[in-house]
């Protein structure tokens, strides 16, 4: 299997990252079996940069080989099939930082990017139900996203290259 990864650096060694705000799966290193959702990350973070007054940011698409059957031997992997009410809290749980389950070498599931989020803030503020908002989730095509949150899991990353992405142009 190959996995992408946003960033405006070379990633060759990957390492567990904690992010400032709290993120669908909890914190690790977020990669994507989609390169198109790499690139729209890669370029998300290039444009931030920007704004930060950074010259000349780089905007890059890393890529890595995984053995999956390897990883589901060794590892404790916990892999959501849809957005369903589980996915839905176990998003919200680490999105509200309060997740106190089980701790998994390597999460899978849907992506809850900026298409969902308002679905999510729906259910958040009790505006929408479970049902509704995973049926609202179910008519929108989502992304993958494979977390690894252990230095044994990023072990199973093996680096092929990285390329650079024109940002404009994508």
């Amino acid at each position: 299997m190959t996995l992408h990864h946003g960033s405006f650096v070379i990633v060759e060694t990957p390492e567990l990252r904690y992010s400032v705000r709290a993120m669908d799966f909890g914190g690790g290193f977020y990669t994507t079996t989609n390169e198109k959702q790499a690139i729209q990350f890669a370029w998300k973070i290039y444009e931030r940069k920007i704004r930060e007054g950074a010259e000349n940011p780089g905007c890059l698409v890393n890529s890595y080989d995984i053995d999956y059957d390897a990883m589901q031997k060794q590892l404790s992997i916990l892999e959501f099939d849809m957005p369903n009410e589980a996915w839905l809290d176990f998003v919200m749980a680490n999105r509200a930082e309060k997740y106190t389950g089980k701790k998994y070498d390597v999460i899978y599931g849907s992506v809850a990017n900026d298409t969902v989020y308002r679905a999510l803030v729906g259910y958040e503020t009790g505006l929408y139900t479970k049902k509704q908002t995973i049926k609202q989730l179910a008519v929108r095509k989502l992304f993958n996203q494979m977390t690894f949150t252990t230095k044994k899991s990023l072990s199973f990353l093996h680096f092929t290259g990285s390329r650079e992405i024109a940002p404009w142009k994508n």
